[in-house]
Parts: structure tokens; C-alpha cells; sequence
């Protein structure tokens, strides 16, 4: 994150979540802009079957829900996925600031860019058909596998349950690795 977009949130106030609290909800007012300083801030919707799609899971140093400065409610739910804290600053003050720095709305628009190409990139790796391969293409994006800890929000990032990520990093750790189908 640049300092240009950390500091659209001078002055703001620092808000604690416990790990599964709700920061907002889908329908809900937008009032406010926040920024991660520890934790991690998930965005989620529902589809109408009941799916959970898991659209960011923002952490230390990046905004939740970017889009939503510029939108009246917001289309989903954000709740901590860990103890969490954030910085809160209205929404009209964040727009004024934007307006008022040009420093701090192209480092803005550099970092919306850069959300829509990891957005691009993860829509991309769940398409992969199978959970070697999402892992794969994972990793090559210049990634390391995190911490064990971890491994659910990894398996939620691929589009996969945590029960098959278990079993392909068991066989990684094995030495097996599958053969690609033809």
C-alpha cells in the first residue's frame, strides 16, 4: 500500500473485530471507508443456492470492499476472519480527499487497477479443474504456501473445500503428484 492511500485515512478511528464479527451486510448504508491495520476483513456473497463465494479477504495494509466508495449500499457481507483491527473514515471524507490530491487518486486508481488484475488472477486459478492444478497456478503468481494455520482461507481462495486441499498437499508432501489427464 502506498503511503499517498494510507494517508486517506489520517485521522481516522480504529476499530477491533473479533474473528467471525460483521463489519457490515448486504443491503447496508455505506458510510464508511476502512482500511485493514491487522487481521483480515472477508467479503462475501451468497448465491441463490446457498453458496458462499469469497470475493476478497482483505488484510493488513489493504481497503475492504474498494468499490463501495463508490456505490449508495453495499452487495455483500464483510466479517472478520480473524481477530482484526481497522481504520474508519467516512466515505465523504475519503471522496473529498481523493478530490483534493492528485498524488492520492492516481496511487487510488494504481491500486483499484491493481485489485481488478488479482480479482482477474483468482477467477482465473478457480476455473482450473482440478486442486493440483489451482495450487500450481497459485504458487506461480510468486506465491509460498502460508502458514499451516492458514490452509482454510488458502482452500477458500482456490474454490476448493479444505478437505481437498489436505489430501493434495498430503500427497505433495508424499511426493505424489498426479498425472494430467488427456
Amino acid at each position: 500500500m502506498s503511503d499517498s492511500i494510507a494517508q486517506l485515512f489520517d485521522g481516522g478511528f480504529r476499530r477491533t473485530l473479533a474473528a467471525s464479527e460483521p463489519l457490515f451486510h448486504t443491503g447496508d448504508r455505506i458510510d464508511q471507508m476502512f482500511l485493514v491495520i491487522e487481521g483480515q476483513i472477508g467479503l462475501i456473497r451468497q448465491t441463490s443456492m446457498g453458496t458462499e463465494l469469497r470475493l476478497q479477504a482483505a488484510r493488513r495494509g489493504q481497503v475492504v470492499a474498494e468499490a463501495s466508495a463508490y456505490s449508495d449500499v453495499y452487495h455483500c457481507d464483510a466479517r472478520a476472519n480473524a481477530n482484526s483491527t481497522i481504520c474508519c473514515i467516512p466515505v465523504v471524507t475519503f471522496r473529498s480527499r481523493l478530490n483534493g490530491n492528485q498524488g492520492a487518486a492516481d496511487a487510488w486508481a494504481a491500486y483499484l487497477a491493481r485489485a481488478v488484475q488479482s480479482a482477474r488472477t483468482g477467477a482465473e486459478i478457480r476455473t482450473l479443474r482440478t486442486v493440483a492444478e489451482r495450487l500450481d497456478a497459485w504458487l506461480g503468481e510468486s506465491r509460498t504456501m502460508p502458514e499451516k494455520g492458514t490452509w482454510t482461507e488458502l482452500a477458500a481462495e482456490l474454490g476448493v473445500s479444505r478437505e481437498a486441499l489436505y489430501r493434495e498437499l498430503g500427497k505433495r508432501r508424499r511426493g505424489i503428484r498426479a498425472e494430467p489427464s488427456a
